[in-house]
C-alpha cells in the first residue's frame, strides 16, 4: 500500500504519515521543508521517499502528478495549505492569490489527475484536507475561508459522480474545527477556542477515510456547531463569526 501525503512536514500532514506508516504503508511525503521530512523519515519504519517542493507554483503541481503517476498510489491526501487573519481590505494580496493557489488550485490539479487514474483501476481513496470553515463565510479570514469552501463542496460532488457511477473509488472531505499545528504562526492570529490534538484529529481521520466516509468532522463541538450552523439565519451567522475572528487576530 502506498500514500501519497503533502504538506507532510508538520502539524497534521506529518502525524497522518505517522499513522499510516503504522498501518504499513509506504509513503511519499510532499512540502517545501526538506529538512523536516527528512527528519520524519528517519522515525517511520515502512519505506519513505521524500520529494521538496512548493505546490502553490503550478507548474510544481504538475510536475508532481508526473513523477508519481506511474507509482499504484492507494491514497492521495491533499493536506497542504495556510490561512491568513485579518481584514479583507487589509490583508495582503500577493499572500491571498498565494494561497489560492496552494489551498485551492494545487488540490483541484491533484485531485483530477489522480482521481483519472483511480477511476480506470477502479480502486483508490483521495482525502482532501477542508475545515468546518467550508461550510460558512469567514469575515476577517474571508479568503481562508472561501478557498476551504470551494474545496469542501468539490469534494462532496465529486463523492457523488462517484457513487452514482458506483466505482470503488472514494473522496473524503476532513472537516475539522482549530487544530493543534503551525497555522497560527502563519496565519498571524490565534485561536480563541481550544484546539484539538493533530494526532487524534488525524488518526480519526484515517480511520473514516478507509471506511469510505464522505465528511469527516472530528471533535463533538464542532459537529454540534455545524449542525446549529444550519439552522441560523445568514446575518447572525456572519456576525458571530466576524466576533470570534476579531478575538483571534494578534
Amino acid at each position: 500500500m502506498l500514500a501519497l501525503i503533502t504538506g507532510a512536514s508538520s502539524g497534521m500532514g506529518r502525524d497522518m504519515a505517522r499513522v499510516l506508516a503504522n498501518r504499513g504503508y509506504d509513503l511519499v511525503l510532499v512540502a517545501r521543508r526538506k529538512d523536516k521530512l527528512l527528519e520524519l523519515k528517519k522515525e517511520l519504519a515502512t519505506q519513505v521517499q521524500v520529494i521538496d517542493m512548493d505546490l502553490s507554483l503550478e507548474d510544481n503541481v504538475f510536475k508532481l502528478y508526473q513523477k508519481l503517476k506511474g507509482k499504484e498510489i492507494d491514497l492521495v491526501i491533499n493536506n497542504a495549505g495556510f490561512g491568513l487573519f485579518g481584514e479583507f481590505y487589509e490583508t495582503d494580496l500577493d499572500t491571498e492569490l498565494k494561497m489560492i493557489d496552494l489551498n485551492v488550485k494545487s488540490y483541484h490539479i491533484l485531485t483530477k489527475l489522480f482521481l483519472q487514474d483511480m477511476i480506470k483501476k477502479d480502486k483508490g481513496r483521495i482525502l482532501n484536507v477542508c475545515s468546518s470553515a467550508g461550510f460558512m463565510a469567514g469575515p476577517r479570514m474571508a479568503t481562508y475561508y472561501a478557498t476551504k469552501n470551494y474545496v469542501t463542496k468539490l469534494t462532496m460532488a465529486i463523492n457523488e459522480e462517484l457513487r452514482q457511477l458506483k466505482s470503488n473509488v472514494h473522496v473524503s472531505a476532513l472537516c475539522p474545527g482549530p487544530v493543534a499545528t503551525e497555522f497560527n504562526k502563519v496565519a498571524k492570529g490565534k485561536f480563541s477556542v481550544r484546539e484539538a490534538d493533530s494526532r487524534k484529529v488525524a488518526e480519526y481521520a484515517i480511520l473514516k477515510t478507509l471506511k469510505n466516509k464522505m465528511i469527516i468532522v472530528p471533535t463533538l463541538m464542532m459537529k454540534v456547531t455545524l449542525f446549529l450552523n444550519r439552522f441560523a439565519p445568514y446575518r447572525l451567522s456572519l456576525v458571530i463569526a466576524y466576533h470570534i475572528q476579531k478575538r483571534k487576530t494578534r
